[in-house]
């Protein structure tokens, strides 16, 4: 399970870099209909919202099953019927957003999660921040949150991109 898992994260990584890549400068930062953030807020929003920070901090021993939230979390994050509201607190701003900068920013992070996916104990409880209505959760389930949230908006970058080239 962890080899699948290392390659998820690596895949899901690479698929939003090589995707964030195929915007240009003003693409990036055009918004592409009403209502909907830019690429480049898109790309905020995963630096906001994506960290290895979480996985490092406090944790405990996990007293349930460490993969119980894996799969409602990945049920809601990547059914794309649903419309979701991000929490203020990583909203992004209305930039410009300079490319190099995101990709730079992103690959690092994803590095960085790879990198604790492969040396941490997955099965402890994270205590450092609550997942809004979810509470606190395992790194396993935290690495599942964000490999399901990138794939949602990898899949919101898509649609910006043929949206613009419409």
């Amino acid at each position: 399970m962890a080899t699948e898992l290392n390659t998820e994260i690596k895949e899901t990584a690479a698929t939003l870099l090589q995707t964030l890549a195929s915007f240009n400068k003003e693409q990036l930062n055009k918004v592409p209909f009403e209502g909907s953030w830019t690429a480049g807020q898109v790309g905020e929003h995963l630096i906001k919202a994506v960290s290895a920070e979480i996985l490092y901090g406090n944790t405990t021993e996990t007293e349930r099953l460490p993969d119980v939230m894996v799969k409602p979390l990945r049920d809601q994050f990547l059914d794309f019927t649903i419309k979701m509201k991000s929490p203020d607190f990583i909203l992004p701003s209305n930039g410009p957003h300079d490319k190099e900068r995101l990709t730079n920013k992103l690959s690092k992070i994803w590095e960085d999660i790879a990198e604790a996916a492969e040396t941490l104990d997955l099965t402890k409880t994270c205590l450092d921040f609550e997942l809004p209505g979810a509470g606190h959760l395992t790194r396993l389930e935290w690495l599942n949150f964000m490999i399901a949230h990138t794939k949602r908006h990898t899949h919101q970058l898509n649609n910006i991109s043929k949206a613009l080239a419409a």
